[in-house]
C-alpha cells in the first residue's frame, strides 16, 4: 500500500471520529482585518519550509547535512544533534542558521508507513499538560494525549540540544518547525522551550498542515505567552479541521491560509471561520482534499527527497 494510499486511509478514519459540525457553532459577525502576504513575505517563510520538510529525513542525515535536496535548501546550516526512531519517537534535529541567526528545531510530521504515528494522531482523549515539561500551567488546559506524548518522548533530548546551540552560536532565538504530526509537536515544543530557557531568549514556532492540538484554555494560553505562532494551512487539507471543534478542540491564532489562487491570507484570531480561512473554506471533510496536506507551500512538496 503507498504512502499516498495510507494518508488517505487515516484522513477517512479521522473523519469517523472527529467530523466537524459547524451547525454547532454559529457565526459572530465582526469586523475583522484579513492581510494578503506579499511575494516578499511569503519568500520569507520559504526555510522554515524547508526545514519543516528535512524533519522526514532520517537523523543520521541530518546530523551530517548530506540529506540532497532537502538540505541543500538550507546550505549554511550547522547541525547540533537529531534523534528519534521515526516510530516510537518521530525524527527530529536541532541546529543553527547562521544567514536566520537562529537555533533551529525540526520534528517529523505523519508517517503513513508507520503504524504508531497513525495511532497518536487518531488518540483523541485529551490529557493536562505534563507537569514537568510545563510547569505553573493552568489546570485547565487539555491537550490530545497523544501528540503530548510524542512531544514527552523527545522533549528532554530536544533541550539538551537547544541548549548546546545557543551557548556555542550566542544565539538567543529559537525557532520551532514541523508539518502535520510534527507541527503538533512543535507547537507544545515552542511553548515548552519557552517555559524552559531563560526569558533572554527568543522562541518562535512556524508550522504546516497542523491539526489541533488542545483545548479553548490551551489555544488562549498559546494566545498569551510570548511565542510568535504561525500555522500555515494549504487550500482545502483536511487535516487543520480535526480534531473537531464539537469535541473542544481549538487552534490557537496565528493562521495563514494559502488560497485556490495561491495567495496567501493571514487570518485574525482562533479558528476563523471566514471562507479565506480554511474553517470557513472547508466546513466539513466533504469539502476537502487529502493531496492538499502535502503542498504545495511556495513550491515546497513536504517529506524527504532522498528517503
Amino acid at each position: 500500500m503507498t504512502s499516498s494510499i495510507m494518508f488517505k486511509a487515516f484522513v477517512a478514519l479521522l473523519a469517523l471520529s472527529f467530523s466537524e459540525q459547524v451547525a454547532a457553532f454559529p457565526t459572530v459577525v465582526k469586523r475583522q482585518t484579513f492581510s494578503v502576504l506579499s511575494d516578499t513575505q511569503i519568500a520569507s517563510y520559504k526555510p522554515y519550509t524547508n526545514y519543516a520538510s528535512t524533519a522526514y529525513c532520517k537523523p543520521a542525515t541530518t546530523l551530517a547535512w548530506n540529506c540532497g535536496a532537502n538540505c541543500n535548501a538550507n546550505p549554511g546550516f550547522v547541525p547540533v544533534a537529531s534523534g528519534g526512531n521515526g516510530l516510537s519517537i518521530q525524527f527530529w534535529y536541532v541546529g543553527y542558521d547562521p544567514t536566520l541567526g537562529e537555533v533551529i528545531v525540526g520534528h517529523q510530521g505523519t508517517n503513513t508507513s508507520a503504524a504508531l504515528p497513525i495511532l497518536e494522531d487518531i488518540s483523541i482523549l485529551q490529557v493536562p499538560l505534563n507537569s514537568s515539561l510545563f510547569p505553573n500551567t493552568s489546570s485547565d488546559i487539555f491537550v490530545h494525549s497523544g501528540f503530548s506524548g510524542s512531544q514527552a518522548r523527545s522533549a528532554s533530548a530536544v533541550l539538551a540540544a537547544v541548549k548546546t546551540a545557543l551557548t556555542q552560536f550566542s544565539a538567543t532565538k529559537v525557532t520551532v518547525t514541523g508539518h502535520s504530526l510534527g507541527a503538533a509537536i512543535g507547537l507544545l515544543d515552542s511553548a515548552f522551550l519557552y517555559l524552559q530557557l531563560p526569558k533572554t531568549t527568543t522562541v518562535r514556532f512556524v508550522g504546516y498542515g497542523m491539526p489541533r492540538v488542545g483545548n479553548q484554555s490551551f489555544a488562549n494560553w498559546i494566545d498569551s505567552i510570548p511565542v510568535s505562532v504561525t500555522h500555515v494551512n494549504n487550500k482545502k487539507d483536511p487535516v487543520p479541521i480535526l480534531p473537531g471543534r464539537f469535541i473542544g478542540y481549538h487552534h490557537p491564532s496565528g493562521e495563514v491560509h494559502i488560497q485556490a489562487s495561491e495567495a496567501w491570507v493571514a487570518c485574525p484570531g482562533q479558528d476563523n471561520t471566514d471562507a479565506q480561512c480554511i474553517v470557513g473554506d472547508v466546513p466539513t471533510l466533504l469539502q476537502s482534499d487529502a493531496d492538499d496536506h502535502d503542498g504545495l507551500y511556495d513550491g515546497i512538496h513536504m517529506g524527504c527527497a532522498a528517503s
